[in-house]
């Protein structure tokens, strides 16, 4: 029993179960700050889809800003700056600040569906709920779709064309609405008009010409849109009505040429209707006076084309990054949708812009 020597155990054993536990606890401790770090990283990543109220202006862009281009007479960036440092304060909301945007009358939501699997030519439906108080009753839930760009044939082709038309007669909408810039040849405009002829709704087709079909088929483009039912709406309006109440769709001719178009049909309308201004290129909601729109819709920007880390090298907008893509506003405070589009210009190639369709639910905002 003498022999167990005790002290010469505890030398052999301890410094050994030292050397290795001091090991494991290190690795422990590694994989925990990795572990944090990646879901610090997940937690950092932009989500895909804008959740928004209208009064602030979406932020999703914050980046991308930092890169817009220096237009020496325009002010409006300077703006755009200020608000997205105001736009970090109010993401926490109090009942207060809930209680005045209600007032407002205007709140938007929106949400995504990656569709690329199923229909060629067309990446995701983007879904927007867009309440306000001057929805009438009748139109609660009302549909609409919306589509712009389709350059057709540049990136959308005939198997595209075809499963766009699919995609738009499973929306079930109520309207259509069209941002312009249909085609890229006088030869496409029949078989396109001729297949989107094919997307039946309650209440018709609208649409308006874009820089492309000015240039070019105008005449032709117009014709066509008349022979097949649908409406084309140079400075005009048109009203929707259902069960005794309307809203109103107005449209604007040649938004470039502001000195015959620079004034916004939607100022002979009333403040009491709801009016959705349909223009092709954005830029216009700010350029002139828009005043009584309620939603304005616009295409042109194509969201950049091509896009890397939110950064378009090339712009159709001379605001910069601020009208690029989805959910915008005007200085007024005017929301604006702006879609990706569909097809494409100069090269047939899209990255980081989705192809895509908007589709609007309207909502009445009730105290």
């Amino acid at each position: 029993m003498k022999k167990i020597n005790i002290p010469l155990m505890k030398k052999t054993i301890y410094p050994l179960t030292k050397k290795t536990i001091y090991p494991v606890i290190l690795l422990a401790l590694l994989l925990l700050v990795s572990c944090k770090s990646k879901k610090n990283m997940v937690a950092s990543l932009p989500h895909p889809v804008l959740h928004t109220d209208s009064i602030y202006p979406d932020t999703t862009n914050a980046i991308a800003g930092l890169f817009a281009p220096d237009h020496s007479k325009l002010k409006a960036l300077a703006v755009s700056k200020n608000k997205k440092q105001h736009t970090k304060k109010k993401e926490t909301d109090t009942d207060a600040d809930k209680s005045d945007r209600m007032l407002r009358g205007t709140q938007i939501t929106s949400s995504s569906v990656d569709v690329s699997s199923v229909y060629t030519g067309v990446d995701r439906v983007v879904k927007y709920d867009f309440t306000h108080r001057d929805v009438p009753e009748a139109f609660e839930g009302f549909r609409i779709a919306f589509i712009s760009d389709l350059h057709y044939k540049s990136l959308l082709k005939e198997k595209g064309l075809n499963d766009l038309v699919r995609l738009l007669i499973a929306q079930k909408a109520d309207v259509l609405l069209m941002g312009g810039d249909y085609q890229e040849g006088c030869e496409y405009v029949e078989p396109l008009f001729s297949a989107l002829a094919r997307v039946k709704t309650p209440m018709g087709t609208y649409g308006v010409m874009g820089n492309n079909d000015y240039e070019r088929c105008h005449d032709d483009i117009v014709n066509t849109m008349k022979h097949y039912g649908m409406h084309p709406l140079e400075h005009e309006v048109d009203t929707l009505r259902k069960d005794g109440q309307q809203i109103i769709i107005a449209g604007v001719r040649n938004p470039f040429d502001l000195g015959r178009n620079g004034v916004s049909p939607t100022l002979a309308l009333s403040p009491k209707d709801f009016v959705i201004l349909l223009v092709h290129t954005p830029d216009y909601i700010e350029d002139v006076s828009v005043a009584n729109t309620d939603l304005a819709l616009a295409g042109h920007t194509h969201g950049g084309q091509v896009r890397v880390f939110g950064v378009a090298p090339a712009l159709n907008s001379h605001y910069g990054n601020r009208f690029i893509t989805g959910l915008a506003y005007n200085t007024a405070k005017i929301p604006l949708i702006i879609t990706n589009g569909i097809g494409t210009s100069k090269l047939p190639i899209r990255v980081g812009a989705p192809a895509e369709i908007i589709v609007i639910t309207l909502h009445r905002l009730t105290e």
